[in-house]
């Protein structure tokens, strides 16, 4: 008999970024500003500042420092 191994009820599955995300914090962790990224990505800077916070509120994270120890985290 075996068994799977389900995560337990106290741990919630961390949320996924999403591509675009991703790769904005892929950016923004390179030491990019939001100018440099926006302008790579061909978004406007208010798109980049809406996937950070997107980001950050998933995440539950405050400042650059620690999204750039996530993006590290993830192999980013």
């Amino acid at each position: 008999m075996s068994a799977t191994l389900a995560p337990s009820p106290t741990e919630a599955p961390a949320p996924a970024l999403a591509p675009r995300e991703r790769e904005t914090l892929r950016h923004i962790a390179a030491g990019r500003t939001y100018l440099q990224t926006a302008r790579h990505m061909g978004l406007s800077t208010h798109t980049v500042d809406a996937y950070l916070r997107r980001i950050r509120a998933k995440f539950n994270i405050t400042n650059t420092a620690e999204l750039t120890r996530m993006a590290i985290a993830l192999g980013l």
